[in-house]
């Protein structure tokens, strides 16, 4: 996803070079949506490194 996203940084950068004027809003919007979606994939990341603390268990006479 990184490498699109800096693949579409670059296409923008062309884009605007050469003048293509039609090009550029739909690569931007292109480009928000991947940094986006990698906002998005590092935010699942960091919510799947946390450690949980589930305790210890209890077992009370009569549980088997």
């Amino acid at each position: 996803m990184i490498e699109i996203r800096n693949n579409l940084v670059a296409r923008v950068i062309e884009a605007e070079r050469e003048g293509w004027l039609g090009e550029i809003e739909g690569l931007q919007v292109s480009l928000a949506g991947a940094e986006g979606k990698i906002e998005q994939l590092d935010t699942e990341d960091a919510g799947r490194s946390m450690t949980v603390d589930l305790g210890i268990p209890v077992f009370r006479a009569g549980d088997q």
